[in-house]
């Protein structure tokens, strides 16, 4: 059922309404009827009916019976009419029946399951470590939308809620399941954790719902599911929400939702006429132009890619092409994730690059444009990826680009997800082509730059008019305070029995020295900051270039040394042609050179033929330091020590008898 024939879900239908307008379809269309009051007559009646359909009062959220504090706060928030699911869904859950909803990420399952789940449980005690509601999500960023969006509402019926997610604190989760939580919104593997350490049970919990279960068998979450699903008291009520109700949705739909009430609502993101969706082909060197070209469009764009790496690339690529963009992926941190995703939010950033895993559950208002730069994995992840624009009714694009070899791949995609796309090929205008610039608002990186200067120009006004304020008031503020000091000055010389207007004379004469002496060391200090930034800057080495002293620089410009009638017929060029007879050629060397082959016999030779060196062992005279030839007197450890050594020399049993004895 698709949002425009969803509206029956919120008003009763008519049969007579809408036999009486076929009928007259009918009569309009193949002149059947060829009275012409009669056809006049059933157009009335149809009119009638139709208006009177109109002005039925439409259902909101007090006729759905939620307390009318939830209500209150819903309409403060500025939600008075509740969407087809939530219109449908939220009754049978406020009866304690088991649910199983299906409709696309956007159309308004967070409140169709959280406000029962609040209703239910308010009013009730919750002991330490058992938490009595438990909301389990795929993703972190989902799960902290999730409680974000019901945390107002848990707030006016006394409610503590608790987000129990990886990337975040441990100890504080366990702190709070300590203290009471009367609902967890928890990703399947952080909670299983905790419960394995012994800080949470879920012998307590009445309601267990199950957010996005298709993305949590994408993920491979679902034995992580079971395993908490199976810890759920039998008898308590379940309420399940995905977008598909494939093999292993349906056993879980089996296993643990007994008589569950289906409510189906937008099926797929395919099926939504307020999308669009487009194929870019695209050559590989106009695929980077052509992603910061759309990337630079005015309005909130989100842009998908295959890895980590790749976001982080195209990211910077981006930044640096003047685009405010940042990067979302699996490998940050969950805090650096949250601030990215809030500057998002904000507006402080443009456009965001994000992975699959990443971007899966995240709701950001504002998004009118996905552009996939890498094919998605399958067509469910397409789905998925398409699913963070047009969300609650409002329109989007999707824009996928598709290299030359891509584009069968792409296609059987699109088919797989039942997806009407337009396929263009992007010609040799590239990132300008008039219809890529008309499909998705692409806009040139001039432009954008131009933009830039032009924004940085304002806020350069915008702080000029601010400063002339300033210094506008600064000055009534000196004049005012120069009257005053003038009247005491006068005052003061009329007491002393002086003459008023000399003793002013004077002070305003050394006010005005002053001043202008503060100007001149203000100059002063101008010219030297200036001369300061008009020196050279150092060179990769540190140096400073010497262009006005007609020093030697590291450059080309360094005088030569080679040409002999510049150096007065001498040269340093180490020629072999040019050295002298005395050089240190091997070759040409004397015979009183170094060679190793004629080196006299007082050389420092390897072989037998060296001379007496005191560094051979074999060579040592007599009175060397050898183990077995020293002499008597030297150092050995042995019955040769000297007895009257100074360095504590001798044998132990030469000592003198009275140390022996001591």
């Amino acid at each position: 059922m698709s949002i425009s024939s969803s509206d029956h879900a919120v008003m009763p239908e008519n049969d007579e309404i809408t036999e009486i307008v076929e009928l007259a379809d009918d009569a309009e269309i193949t002149d059947e009827l060829t009275d012409g009051a009669d056809l006049a007559e059933l157009t009335d009646e149809a009119d009638d009916l139709a208006d009177d359909a109109d002005q039925t009062p439409e259902i909101t959220f007090g006729d759905l019976g939620l307390p009318e504090g939830v209500v209150r706060k819903l309409a403060q928030n500025g939600v008075t009419t509740p969407f087809p699911i939530q219109a449908a869904t939220i009754p049978d859950a406020l009866a304690g029946k088991d649910i199983l909803g299906r409709g696309r990420t956007g159309s308004g399952k967070t409140l169709s399951f959280g406000l029962p789940l609040l209703a239910t449980l308010a009013g009730g005690e919750t002991e330490k470590r058992k938490p009595r509601g438990v909301i389990l999500t795929p993703t972190r960023e989902l799960a902290m939308q999730v409680a974000d969006a019901l945390q107002p509402y848990g707030d006016v019926l006394g409610l503590r809620m608790k987000v129990v997610c990886g990337g975040t604190s441990m100890g504080n989760q366990i702190y709070a399941l300590e203290r009471g939580v009367d609902i967890l919104v928890a990703t399947p593997g952080r909670l299983r954790d905790i419960i394995n350490r012994g800080a949470c049970s879920l012998e307590q919990v009445q309601v267990a719902v199950l957010d996005e279960a298709d993305q949590m068998a994408d993920l491979g979450f679902l034995p992580e599911v079971t395993e908490l699903l199976d810890q759920v008291p039998v008898g308590g009520q379940r309420l399940l929400f995905s977008a598909t109700l494939e093999n292993e949705i349906d056993s879980l739909v089996k296993r643990y939702l007994v008589n569950p009430v289906t409510h189906e609502v937008d099926p797929s993101a395919g099926a939504v006429t307020t999308m669009t969706h487009h194929v870019l082909v695209v050559k590989p060197k106009d695929k980077a132009p052509v992603t910061a070209a759309i990337a630079a469009r005015k309005g909130r764009t989100i842009i998908f890619v295959r890895t980590q790496l790749g976001a982080d690339r195209v990211a910077e690529q981006l930044r640096e092409s003047g685009v405010k963009a940042d990067a979302l992926h699996g490998g940050m941190t969950q805090g650096a994730r949250t601030r990215t995703l809030a500057d998002f939010k904000d507006g402080y950033v443009n456009v965001l690059v994000a992975t699959d895993v990443a971007a899966r559950g995240i709701h950001v208002d504002g998004i009118d444009l996905v552009l996939n730069v890498d094919p998605a994995g399958d067509h469910k992840d397409y789905l998925h990826r398409s699913g963070r624009t047009a969300r609650a009714g409002r329109s989007g694009v999707v824009v996928s680009l598709a290299l030359p070899h891509q584009r069968r791949q792409i296609f059987r995609l699109m088919e797989d997800a039942g997806v009407d796309a337009s396929r263009h090929i992007v010609g040799g205008a590239g990132a300008f082509d008039p219809e890529v610039a008309e499909i998705t608002g692409a806009r040139s990186l001039t432009e954008v730059q131009a933009d830039s200067a032009n924004n940085s120009a304002k806020q350069a006004e915008r702080e000029v008019v601010d400063l002339t304020r300033q210094l506008e008031r600064l000055q009534r503020r000196a004049v005012e305070l120069r009257e005053e000091a003038d009247r005491l000055v006068a005052q003061a010389a009329r007491e002393r029995g002086e003459d008023p207007e000399t003793a002013v004379a004077a002070v305003v004469e050394a006010a005005e020295a002053e001043v202008a002496a503060a100007a001149a060391e203000a100059e002063r200090a101008a010219r030297e900051e200036q001369r300061r930034e008009e020196r050279p800057a150092r060179d990769e080495r540190g140096n400073y270039e010497r262009r006005d002293r007609g020093g030697f620089r590291r450059d080309n410009d360094r005088p030569s040394f080679r040409d002999r009638d510049d150096r007065g017929g001498r040269s340093f060029e180490r020629r072999d042609n040019d050295r002298p007879s005395g050089g240190f050629r091997r070759d040409d060397r004397p015979s009183g050179g170094f060679r190793r082959d004629d080196r006299p016999s007082g050389g420092f030779r390897r072989d037998n033929d060296r001379p007496f060196n005191r560094d051979r062992r074999d060579d040592r005279p007599s009175g060397g330091f050898r183990r077995d030839d020293r002499p008597s007197g030297g150092f050995r450890r042995d019955d040769h020590r000297p007895s009257g050594s100074s360095f504590g020399g001798g044998r132990r049993d030469d000592k003198p008898r009275w140390k022996r004895n001591g």
